[in-house]
């Protein structure tokens, strides 16, 4: 294509894909928004003339009903109700749904026909190996159903730029016409990390419009800082349609803000058309009801943008899984060694995007290796993703570290090299069995399909089987405003002030206590104490110069208690999680590397193996129970 002909192709008017209601809050609070704000602003985003808007789909089917107490499908039927006018678009992970491990042909068939029927109208397909196979049957089901399938390529890189040996030009170009020759109706070049450099940016839609002739939409996040100049460099090479969020749900690891977009390209061949002022009114309503979700936003730094990602390529969402995985291990200080380690991990699986599920594999493998030495624990994803069932990885595995990981694994130590969902039985009918004494709606039969544990605590939660509503209890905008008075009195200094030498109880004891190294006096009062630190440190006694740990939050219950005498040996939780699967019972014989139990931690399965040969004594865990960090979970002998 010539270069006037590239012009011509930019020579129309840009659109915009709002995901405000789906990626904008998940990035930027955690997926929390609350149907009782949703409605607030549903039609006047209907009515902003916006090319699509992404409602459904990523994390939102799992926080629904997992946090909020709320039916996925019951919100998608009552959003179009009040939106009939824009296009719903939703994030579909291929042959994994809106899960985190492949489901078999039949569940995927059935998930995509329900979607479509709650209004779901443009299916969003990406694979996280970007590995064809893997949306065959999303893309036969969504033209069965006469929807838009638009396939998308996870962006990701070895080098700082687009190059090197596994992600260069080539492969996004192959990659392109492999998705165009399974009908995708559209193309879109999916960058969860916010690494795509502005020139790549212009380079790579250049090369994609002359190779294939549908729409390009391009997705990015701001985390890195580079996004907007991203979006502008991929617009001027001819970039069909871009993904934004209104202003407080954009930047930080969210996308890019659309209103600075519309008035970019005002007046210009690529107008957005889009009427800025309703925008600016939407975005009022927004911030009235935000200080609800503070507690999910991230202000524990100054800067807007992350540049860790700049320097070691991790997204937003897979360093918070890291952090909050090392906290509960009590071992923060070693984030520096995961950072390491994880680029290891990534090499010898094969180079996978680090996008979901694939980035949580690869960062819960690679803080279990430095937890508990290389490979001494390896996940059930980790060995599915050996074995080939989430599909081909970019380069080849490390052969070493493949065979070990399969060793012992249930379906063979041979890798496959099929499609993967070619060797999965199908889970529909096993599915509706399941479910059967609670209901026989397809929707319900698919939500457990998915989730099998929490989707049936929803379910037994939604027919009033089960009083506890499941979840969170969210903050009322009155919580916040009481907060923010609160917050305002402390800082005028009008809260009771705390007690000093001078106003002291006549009754009142005073005690010497250390806390964290740290000597302080604590006064005593009629039997209460004042607060540990109601005094302060005492005069001419040194303290020390970090400030104290926070105390620890309520954790999980431990395991029954269980002893070990001598010559025995114990296995315990490398971290804490839920026993979802004990695989021996007391008095078992058990070999050497032969899987106990599982434990479920940071949504990854992990397989707890006998570390010698001997005798099950105790079982001191049940199924379902949750345990704490180095809790006896079995006893060998």
């Amino acid at each position: 294509m010539s270069n006037g002909e590239q012009k011509s192709v930019g020579s129309h008017r840009l659109k915009i894909t709002d995901t405000t209601l789906r990626d904008g809050h998940q990035s930027s609070m955690a997926t929390r928004l609350r149907w009782e704000d949703i409605e607030m602003v549903a039609e006047a985003i209907d009515s902003a003339g916006f090319h699509s808007v992404e409602v459904w789909g990523g994390a939102t089917f799992d926080v629904l009903h997992r946090f909020l107490g709320e039916d996925p499908w019951e919100r998608a039927r009552r959003l179009k109700k009040l939106m009939p006018k824009t296009p719903f678009q939703m994030l579909l992970r291929g042959q994994n749904l809106v899960g985190y491990r492949n489901y078999a042909d039949d569940v995927v068939d059935a998930f995509v026909d329900a979607a479509a029927n709650v209004g779901i109208e443009i299916f969003r397909v990406f694979d996280a190996l970007n590995d064809p196979r893997n949306l065959q049957t999303a893309a036969k089901a969504i033209a069965r159903n006469k929807m838009h399938f638009q396939a998308a390529i996870s962006y990701a890189l070895t080098e700082r730029r687009i190059g090197g040996p596994v992600f260069n030009m080539d492969y996004y170009v192959n990659k392109a016409r492999q998705f165009a020759e399974l009908g995708a109706d559209s193309l879109c070049i999916k960058d969860m990390a916010g690494l795509l450099n502005p020139d790549d940016a212009f380079k790579l839609v250049s090369r994609l419009k002359s190779e294939v002739s549908i729409p390009i939409q391009m997705h990015t996040h701001f985390t890195s800082g580079m996004a907007d100049m991203a979006y502008l460099r991929a617009c001027e090479a001819g970039a069909d349609i871009i993904d934004c969020a209104l202003a407080p749900l954009a930047l930080r690891s969210s996308q890019p803000a659309v209103e600075p977009f519309v008035v970019t390209f005002m007046g210009t061949e690529r107008d957005t058309g889009l009427d800025l002022e309703l925008l600016g009114r939407i975005g009022e309503q927004i911030e009235r009801f935000a200080p609800k979700y503070r507690d999910f936003i991230d202000r524990s730094r100054m800067a807007v943008i992350d540049i860790g990602v700049l320097l070691h390529q991790i997204p937003g969402g897979m360093q918070s899984n890291m952090i909050n995985q090392l906290k509960a291990a009590d071992a923060l200080d070693r984030l520096h060694e995961v950072h390491e380690e994880l680029p290891r991990v990534r090499r010898e699986l094969g180079f996978p995007p680090l996008v979901t599920p694939t980035s949580q594999i690869v960062g819960v493998q690679s803080v279990m290796n430095v937890l508990s030495g290389r490979y001494q624990i390896v996940s059930s994803e980790v060995k599915d993703l050996c074995y080939g069932l989430y599909g081909a990885t970019p380069a080849a595995m490390d052969p070493e570290v493949r065979a070990r990981c399969l060793q012992g694994y249930e379906r063979g130590e041979q890798p496959i090299d099929c499609r993967p969902a070619d060797i999965l039985e199908p889970e529909l009918e096993q599915a509706r069995k399941d479910v059967a004494q609670i209901s026989d709606k397809l929707e319900d039969v698919l939500t457990y399909a998915l989730y099998p544990r929490t989707g049936m605590i929803f379910l037994r939660y939604k027919y009033g089987l089960d009083n506890k509503r499941p979840g969170e209890i969210g903050k009322t905008i009155e919580q916040a405003k009481a907060e923010d008075e609160l917050a305002e009195k402390a800082r005028h200094g009008e809260l009771m002030p705390r007690p000093t030498y001078d106003n002291l109880p006549p009754d009142a004891r005073r005690f010497g206590v250390m806390v964290d190294g740290e000597y302080l006096e604590v006064a005593v009062s009629g039997g209460e104490a004042l607060g540990q630190d109601a005094i302060g440190p005492a005069p001419g006694i040194p303290t020390s110069a970090a400030p104290r740990a926070a105390a620890p939050a309520a954790s999980a219950a431990p395991a029954a208690p269980a002893s070990v005498g001598e010559g025995e040996r114990a296995v315990s939780a490398p971290m804490p999680g839920t026993v979802i699967k004990i695989e021996v019972e007391t008095g078992a014989q058990v070999k050497s590397g032969q899987t106990l139990l599982v434990l479920e931690a940071m949504k990854m399965e992990n397989a707890l193996v006998a570390p010698c040969d001997g005798t099950i004594k105790r079982v001191a865990c049940s199924e379902g129970q949750q345990v704490r960090k180095d809790a006896v979970l079995l006893v060998l002998g």
